[in-house]
């Protein structure tokens, strides 16, 4: 249970981190950026719907100046064409032209003439570059507007692409509103415009543009949906009545005059005329087209509940089921911004996204990363248990063979009384030493999986070797091998006594097995400050340097233990490997091919 709960609190505290990480980086640049295109990409996905705002725009265009003197004539023209319009009563007419400067006092006074004549009029102001004050259109056209309204839009950071306008600017403690929400005033007949710090109203029409964001407009651009129509033609004489009872946006869409042109969301290959803009502006408050964005807390706390979705399918579904959860909750979050794009809502996609995809991932590496240990732990369970049946094969054949034997003669043949007593006796010593044998295996195991405490005590290593000895002889006499000794009598060994009794003993009984008959092997022991080395030396078969670097991996045995007969399993230097470094000591082997091995036990005289 409590191996579950902190998997689970690792899940979702990676989720919490990644959540974090996505909300710190979201105020980046790049995030800025990947916002930006996800916003035009959507806004080209979810188009506003059409409308029917009662908007033109009258445009100078190329043809306009090349027929009528350029922008030298710009002023006569403009003054030409108002008259022309003045007979369809336009509902308003805002001029997005800056005529800051006094020219020819005649050509002048013929504008403002036609201004005065032109009813509901808004002129274009612009703020100086260093925003110290306005540069307001010249004194003679002043007496004749209806209203002024600044042209400055907002180009997006990053990328130059316009995709709001501001509403409300100020210098020199005059406030002056945008051009197109002018138009829509004088459209309405409102004498004022009402603002609060979180919205704007015009009469009915109440737009939400917060005072502390510099009151920003986002323009819902429809393609295509206002009509142009060129000065020129007006000029020629085309009739101008379609024109009536509409704002009129009058301004230059010739590049050859104004390069005021900027990129939308929905441009291709041509920027849009800065007239245009403040049209699509007007379209948008007049027709209620808005763009509300998100508050940024609502995209935090999305975040965070992405992440942690995320991290509970990981932590509580198992198998695909938590995998398609995943692509479930991974789809959903790239999907949510364009089901909000369609409401009317602007949702900055960065954060829940990127939060989402990094639990995911954390998580998965965790899962994954936790599975596999697990299974590791699971695989060297299974290859201890399969030691162990190995180990039970190869250790306790033999006093079962012998039990087994005895038994036999006891109950098959009458035998005399001494001889009885004999096999009843080795039954019991060899049930004892199966009895230990399986105490040394689970002791074995208890160490392999880092249950068990060595048994310390103290004696001498001298003893130890008689008892294996005296375990290994009858296999020493049949192959006629001397078992010898060089130990001082008086080394001693501060170890578990039981486990390197088996140690010594496998490491005997596997140098008389593969020695040749009628040789020697030799234990020899000795003190070197604070350890003891114990050796055992055959003049057997042999090994080569390739066969050493494995002989102590489960399961292995050399190509000429394997040819010479003797049976084996190749795990009792497994174990005796195990035992030495459950000590704190270490073994290494001595051997030639043809001339014999050494195996040295290294052990610290006392074990602490």
């Amino acid at each position: 249970m409590t191996q579950r709960l902190t998997t689970t609190a690792i899940y979702f505290g990676l989720a919490v981190v990644s959540a974090s990480a996505a909300v710190v980086l979201s105020f980046t640049a790049l995030a800025t950026q990947f916002d930006n295109n996800i916003y035009d990409f959507l806004f080209r996905l979810a188009p506003a719907p059409r409308v029917q705002a009662p908007v033109s725009l009258l445009v100078f265009d190329e043809r306009t100046f090349k027929d009528h003197g350029g922008v030298r004539n710009l002023r006569s023209t403009l003054a030409d064409a108002l008259e022309r319009i003045a007979p369809a009563k336009p509902a308003a007419v805002a001029v997005d032209i800056t005529l800051t400067d006094p020219m020819d006092a005649a050509e002048d006074a013929r504008l403002a003439a036609a201004f005065s004549r032109t009813p509901k009029l808004v002129l274009a102001c612009e703020m100086t570059a260093d925003g110290s004050a306005w540069q307001d259109p010249a004194p003679v056209f002043l007496p004749h507007v209806a209203a002024l309204g600044h042209v400055s839009t907002l180009p997006g950071p990053y990328d130059n692409v316009n995709r709001r306008i501001t509403l409300e600017r100020v210098s020199s403690r005059t406030r002056r509103w945008a051009l197109s929400l002018e138009a829509l005033r004088l459209l309405r007949n409102e004498r004022d415009i009402l603002s609060t710090p979180a919205d704007v109203s015009v009469g009915k029409v109440v737009i939400r543009s917060r005072w502390d964001e510099g009151r920003p407009l986002r323009v819902r651009f429809v393609e295509d949906s206002i009509p142009t129509v060129s000065i020129d033609d007006i000029l020629a004489g085309k009739d101008a009545s379609a024109l009536g009872g509409r704002v009129v946006f009058v301004g230059i869409t010739a590049t050859s005059a104004v390069p005021d042109r900027m990129f939308t969301p929905l441009s291709r290959l041509s920027p849009m005329p800065g007239m245009e803009i403040h049209a699509q502006a007007f379209q948008t408050m007049q027709a209620g087209l808005f763009l509300d964005d998100v508050p940024l807390s609502l995209s935090v706390l999305l975040a965070l509940c992405s992440a942690l979705l995320a991290a509970a399918a990981l932590a509580f579904v198992r198998g695909w089921k938590a995998w398609a959860a995943v692509m479930a909750l991974l789809a959903a979050v790239h999907v949510l911004p364009y089901l909000a794009m369609t409401r009317g809502l602007v949702l900055a996609a960065f954060a829940p996204v990127t939060a989402t995809w990094f639990a995911t991932l954390a998580c998965a590496s965790y899962r994954y990363f936790f599975v596999r240990r697990r299974l590791d732990v699971s695989e060297a369970t299974t290859a201890r248990y399969q030691q162990a049946f190995h180990f039970v094969a190869h250790e306790m054949r033999t006093p079962l063979t012998a039990i087994q034997g005895s038994s036999e003669l006891m109950t098959r043949y009458n035998l005399p009384e001494p001889k009885r007593k004999e096999l009843g006796m080795m039954i019991n010593a060899e049930s004892k030493r199966l009895a230990r044998m399986i105490t040394t295996f689970l002791d074995v195991e208890k160490l392999t999986a880092g249950q068990m405490e060595l048994r310390r005590s103290d004696f001498h290593v001298q003893e130890l070797v008689d008892t294996c000895y005296q375990r290994a002889l009858p296999l020493a006499d049949r192959k006629q091998i001397r078992v010898t000794s060089e130990l001082p009598e008086d080394l001693e060994l501060n170890a578990d006594r039981e486990l390197m009794e088996y140690a010594l003993y496998n490491l005997m009984t596997n140098a008389i097995k593969y020695s040749a008959p009628e040789t020697d092997v030799v234990v020899s022991g000795r003190r070197e400050d604070a350890r003891v080395t114990i050796s055992v030396q055959d003049h057997g078969m042999g090994m080569d340097a390739a066969e050493v670097k494995s002989l102590f991996r489960k399961f292995y045995r050399t190509r000429r233990a394997e040819q010479s007969g003797e049976t084996g399993t190749g795990i009792g230097l497994s174990i005796v490997h195990q035992i030495v470094e459950h000590h704190g000591g270490k073994i290494h082997v001595e051997s030639e091919p043809g001339k014999g091995s050494t195996f040295t036990v290294i052990l610290p005289a006392t074990i602490h």
